[in-house]
């Protein structure tokens, strides 16, 4: 699972992957770019390219978005004297997209990280099948 080097709490692991981080050393770097993963780390050389979080960071931002957003919504709407939709629409639209642009990395490496501690590899389909199974 750590390749032979000593255990990484689970903790430390998502604290370095949600900084973007390599979950083993935590000094490389996990992204190429914004949501592109390395396919390893430039220190320890982790291998990452295994540890695939597919759908589950747009998931988690979603419903991270969701529980913060729309609470704020309900709340302005009770309280303040029900505004207009144009006002909610210039209001919760910038805000939603910028916060999930924000956290988005941020969950992705830190999924990563907990796929790694776990030693959850994703498999790769084979190549000219649909259905690998």
């Amino acid at each position: 699972m750590n390749g032979g080097r000593a255990r990484v709490e689970l903790w430390t692991a998502l604290l370095r992957g949600w900084r973007g981080r390599c979950p083993r050393c935590g000094a490389g770097a996990l992204f190429d770019g914004f949501l592109k993963m390395t396919n390893q780390c430039t220190r320890c050389a982790l291998v990452l390219q295994p540890f695939r979080a597919d759908d589950a960071p747009a998931y988690f931002t979603i419903l991270v978005v969701g529980h913060i957003v729309v609470p704020m919504v309900l709340l302005l709407e009770r309280y303040g004297q029900q505004p207009p939709l144009w006002f909610h629409a210039l209001l919760w639209l910038p805000l939603s997209v910028v916060l999930a642009l924000y956290l988005l990395p941020h969950i992705k490496g830190s999924v990563i990280a907990l796929l790694w501690v776990h030693g959850i590899q994703g498999s790769k389909p084979s190549a000219g099948s649909v259905d690998p199974s």
